[in-house]
């Protein structure tokens, strides 16, 4: 009964952790939606409402914005708005939850223990004890397999959507030339990773190219993160079990939540910072 205790309270810790993290995003992504459209300011148009371009009445702005989040975070897909409409913050937010892709859905879960065991093996480097997660030693074999699982991500959408505005086939499929073209092409990619399947929309992608690399995205970033973990997870299963002492970092307190977080943003930061300031946050900067 002790250990299933335990093991509730870990449960909790990453519920909440990642509760955190979405509530944060839907709370600025409401609240920038809410003050309007800073591109639509100079026109006699009414945004008292918020920015309801592209979003339906029956729904509108609050519910249409806590859509898109919930869509992006739990990568289901389905939309009720168009996000190529969505405000240069709000659309970061949007692609930010599927570059994450930690927060909620049931892949997402699978990096959220990923990160967990990240963030259990910096810390065990900080306090100077070998890392342990659910009783059981990481050790370098792990955090290899993880190494690859965290940079074949990034690889994927990253190099296809640099392709894209190499060869030029970007600026030809974008209806909104700039930042925001980058923005719509960065989304594209990062929602074939994530086996999300919404898109920006504005972006004319049913041609060959876009069929292709698309699909190449898609499943290497659904199998090859599957096939990595899953020998994380046979790793850790044939290790011996290994009694909790007075010196083992906990993983149920709110301390590691924090820490936790903290390793979600500094690694999600690191890696795709670059193309979010080249989109969203230019776009937001030149308004």
């Amino acid at each position: 009964m002790e250990e299933w205790s335990e093991t509730k309270k870990e449960g909790r810790v990453l519920f909440i952790s990642m509760l955190l993290i979405f509530i944060v995003f839907v709370s600025i992504a409401i609240k920038v939606e809410y003050s309007g459209n800073p591109a639509l300011a100079s026109l006699p148009i009414d945004q008292s409402i918020g920015s309801m371009e592209g979003k339906e009445v029956r729904f509108g702005t609050g519910m249409s914005t806590l859509y898109s989040m919930v869509t992006t975070a739990a990568e289901t897909g389905a939309v009720n708005n168009m996000h190529d409409t969505l405000t240069p913050i709000t659309g970061m937010l949007a692609v930010s939850n599927m570059l994450l892709n930690t927060v909620f859905g049931g892949v997402g879960f699978m990096n959220v223990l990923m990160y967990v065991m990240i963030a259990v093996f910096m810390s065990g480097l900080m306090v100077g004890r070998t890392p342990e997660f659910l009783k059981k030693k990481i050790e370098s074999k792990e955090m290899k397999l993880i190494a690859v699982t965290i940079l074949i991500h990034p690889l994927l959408i990253l190099e296809f959507t640099a392709l894209a505005l190499f060869l030029n086939i970007g600026n030809e499929s974008i209806s909104n030339p700039g930042f925001h073209g980058i923005t719509q092409i960065l989304y594209e990619f990062t929602s074939s990773a994530v086996n999300n399947g919404s898109g920006f929309e504005g972006l004319a992608d049913n041609t060959l190219f876009w069929n292709i690399t698309t699909g190449i995205v898609m499943y290497i970033g659904r199998y090859f993160s599957m096939i990595t973990l899953l020998s994380v997870s046979y790793s850790m299963l044939n290790k011996q079990t290994v009694p909790n002492t007075v010196g083992t970092f906990r993983t149920d307190t709110a301390l590691f939540g924090g820490i936790l977080i903290g390793i979600i943003f500094i690694v999600g930061a690191l890696t795709f910072f670059p193309s979010i300031a080249l989109g969203p946050i230019a776009e937001f900067l030149t308004i």
